[in-house]
Formats: C-alpha cells, sequence, structure tokens
C-alpha cells in the first residue's frame, strides 16, 4: 500500500510554521482532553490538533473498515490492534482531507469548529495503556562508558553484550507523559566508606535520553516473531526520559539488575510518531562485530536518523542544552530487541512499550545521562543561571525533544518535559 501520506511536496491548508515538528507528512497519534472534557483520539498539523472521534463520526473516513467507536476511546490501544494497513489508510486519509487542495472540510465551517482545536484548548493524556514495558540496554556508547567508569576500560562490556540485545521488564504503572512532575525518590544506599546501608533520599538522580516503540499485537505465547516481520509490529514511537537514581540503583541492582532506582517514574512525549512517518530516514545500522547469530541478522536500513537534544531548566531561569545525540547510534536496532524479545515465545500485545536504553553518542557531549556527562560526579555542568550540575537538583526542569530532516521536511515528535520535585510529602500534598 503506498504511503501517500508522507509526499513531501504535500501542503496542508492549515497553517503550519516553517520549523514544525508536525507539518502534514507527520500525522501522529494521541489522546487529548477537549475544551468540553471529552477524551478524544487525535491528531496534531501545526499548531491545531485534529478530533479524530468527530472527524469518524462526520464521515471523513467512509470506506475505510472502522468501527464506530474506535477513536471515541482513552487509549490507542485497539486502534494500534487493527494492524499496520488500517494504520496507513487512516494516515493517508487524513492526509488528504487537509491537503490545500482539498476543500471539503477546508469550506466546511461547521464541521471545522467540531474537528478543530488550539493546542491551549485540549490537555494530552497517555496515549497507550501500557501493559507491559522493557527497557533495553542497547546503546554500545552508553555501555561501555559505564561499564567503563564501573569495572574499567578492559570490562566495560560484559561477556554477553555484543551478542544479544540486553534488557529487563520495567514497571509500566510509573509511566507518565510529559508535564506531570516526579517526585525526588527514596531508597537504601550504601555511602562510600559505609560498612551499612542508609536510607533515604537519592543523591543522585538522573535524566536517561531514550526513545520507546509502541508494539500491536505481533504473535501467541510460544511463537517467535522472525527479524524480517519485526517491523510490522511496531507502530511508532516516542521520546522516553527513563529517569534513575543512580544510587539507590547501584546498591540494589546485583544481582537481579535495577528496581527501586528506576521504577518510580519514566516520562513519555504524548504524540507517536507512526514508522511510516519516519521511512524517509531510514540509515545502516552500526556495524556489528562480531556478527549476530541467525536470528538477530537483519537486511537493510533497521535504523533511523534522528537528532535528540536534552537540556536542564533550573526553576525560574533559561533552560541550558547539555547533550545532544542521535537514534541512529543504537548498536542494536528495534527490529533486532523485538526478535530477540520473542525468540523464546514471549508474546507482545497492542500498546506495549520498549524503551531503547540510554543513547549516547561517540563524543562527550552526546552522552544521554548526566551519569556521563559528569562522569560519575567528577565534573559539572554549567547552568545559563550560573549554577553548576553533575546531577537533578530539586524544581529543575529536563526537557528532551527529537527530529528527523532532510530535503526540506521535517518530522518532530515534540517534547517531553519533566519537572523534579522534593521527596513526597504526605502533609504538604494533601
Amino acid at each position: 500500500m503506498p504511503l501517500s501520506a508522507n509526499n513531501p511536496d504535500r501542503i496542508s491548508w492549515l497553517h503550519v510554521n516553517k520549523d514544525s515538528d508536525f507539518p502534514i507528512q507527520n500525522i501522529p497519534f494521541g489522546v487529548f482532553l477537549t475544551r468540553d472534557d471529552i477524551i478524544t483520539i487525535g491528531t496534531r498539523i501545526g499548531d491545531t490538533a485534529i478530533d479524530l472521534g468527530a472527524l469518524h463520526q462526520l464521515g471523513y473516513f467512509e470506506g475505510i473498515p472502522l468501527t464506530d467507536d474506535i477513536f471515541l476511546q482513552d487509549t490507542l490501544n485497539d486502534f494500534i490492534a487493527d494492524g499496520r494497513k488500517t494504520w496507513r489508510l487512516v494516515r493517508n486519509r487524513i492526509a488528504e482531507i487537509f491537503d490545500a487542495e482539498n476543500s471539503t472540510l477546508k469550506h466546511h465551517t461547521k464541521h471545522k469548529e467540531t474537528i478543530l482545536f488550539r493546542l491551549d484548548e485540549i490537555e494530552m493524556q497517555l496515549p497507550v495503556q501500557i501493559g507491559d514495558y522493557t527497557d533495553f540496554y542497547a546503546s554500545k556508547e552508553h555501555a561501555t562508558n559505564v561499564g567503563t567508569m564501573f569495572r574499567g576500560a578492559e570490562n566495560a562490556l560484559m561477556p554477553n553484550w555484543l551478542h544479544l540485545p540486553v534488557g529487563y521488564h520495567g514497571r509500566s504503572s510509573s509511566i507518565i507523559p510529559s508535564g506531570i512532575p516526579v517526585h525526588r525518590p527514596q531508597g537504601q544506599t550504601m555511602p562510600d566508606g559505609a560498612t551499612a546501608p542508609v536510607f533515604g533520599p537519592s543523591k543522585l538522580v538522573d535524566f536517561e535520553l531514550e526513545m520507546a516503540f509502541i508494539t500491536t499485537d505481533a504473535n501467541d505465547i510460544g511463537e517467535p516473531i522472525p527479524i524480517e516481520e519485526a517491523e510490522e509490529y511496531i507502530f511508532g514511537l516516542v521520546l522516553f526520559n527513563d529517569w534513575s537514581a543512580r544510587d539507590i540503583q547501584k546498591w540494589e541492582y546485583v544481582p537481579l539488575g535495577p528496581f527501586l532506582g528506576k521504577n518510580f517514574a519514566s516520562s513519555m512525549s504524548p504524540w507517536i510518531v507512526t514508522l511510516d512517518a519516519l521511512e524517509p530516514f531510514r540509515v545502516e545500522s552500526p556495524e556489528q562485530n562480531p556478527k549476530p547469530l541467525s536470528y538477530l541478522q537483519s537486511n537493510g536500513k533497521k535504523s533511523f536518523d534522528i537528532n535528540l537534544e536534552a537540556s536542564i531548566q533550573p526553576k525560574g531561569a533559561k533552560e541550558a542544552t547539555v547533550c545532544k545525540s542521535n537514534f541512529k547510534y543504537m548498536y542494536w536496532n528495534m527490529a533486532q530487541q523485538l526478535a530477540h524479545h520473542t525468540v523464546n515465545g514471549c508474546p507482545v500485545n497492542s500498546g506495549d512499550m520498549m524503551g531503547s536504553g540510554t543513547i549516547s553518542g561517540p563524543t562527550e557531549d552526546s552522552y544521554g545521562s548526566m551519569l556521563e556527562l559528569s562522569w560519575k560526579g567528577t565534573k559539572s555542568l554549567k547552568m545559563k543561571d550560573g549554577t553548576e550540575r553533575k546531577f537533578i537538583n530539586d524544581y529543575d526542569t529536563v526537557i528532551m525533544r527529537g527530529y528527523c530532516e532532510n530535503d526540506g521536511t521535517r518530522i518532530g515528535f515534540g517534547s517531553v518535559k519533566t519537572q523534579l520535585l522534593p521527596v513526597f510529602n504526605s502533609k504538604k500534598n494533601n
């Protein structure tokens, strides 16, 4: 089926700024609360939100096999479960409706009043009900940096790292949309030189610059997903800040991996950009040596050239960009991650989320976490207000952005923006 929605020459009759992340070639999907307190599934072109529930009720998806209530739900799970053919038909139709040459809706004032919203008239929600969440550790540069800090350069990568995409099962209940603040977590830590652990607030709260992909219903229990089919089951991607408490994590992670140091919060951008929209930005993955086992060998361009950055904004000050990275640095691509995840027969469902792990590049300014940028707290980063950071302070806001750009077309993800608040205080918060 042709991807007519990706036509780079298409122009919308809706206003789109030149540097917008959301031209008519994007057409992401999200869930929002309208000015009438109705939750609906929608999309976005420029700075206009589009109510797909209303668009469907008014007959604009005629001819596409959709249930009457497919867009009148509070999550995208059922729509995602309909599969890639449906996603493409819907994206293509939306592109047609909002094409500058199509006047059907453009000149229908009553319909526009029902369907279109300014961004300040809506409130974005978590777009999917996330049943399961897996976080990978798939950036070679990040894994090498962290391994070097804690084990030395000679033992930076664990013996299995170059042979499989390392991952762990995360906590879906603490995944939140952009704009929801996070409280500094508490837990056990082992201070340097101490002989017994102490309990208290984490002193080393960190961000992790990641992306995450959302899956559709993919397989029955016991059925692996072949790597050549894996992308058929990936709906799209979001920006992902997988918050970490490094001191809690350091004490607890042996032998079973992260627990309280990771499960207190993870923040995601609200608009899911489809894999179809990212098609023009495919690039080769990094060379893999040694060659992976046969079930992990992928052909063609399986990575995507997505520019990423993270900034820190102290309370009352301007934000400072602290790193610039790129999704193309990922050693293990998404198809490999999904193939490995299911090779043992693990079933994958609609709305499941797979985090990439921290995405670091080859240079110091491309490291995707404060752990690396401060090199385990031995260096400081200067903010715009003159203060310095080794990790994240209370009331700091972490902002992540991502976009692709080539031949004059820009497809972006907007941002994920989260403020870190002090430790939760039941008296103050009541």
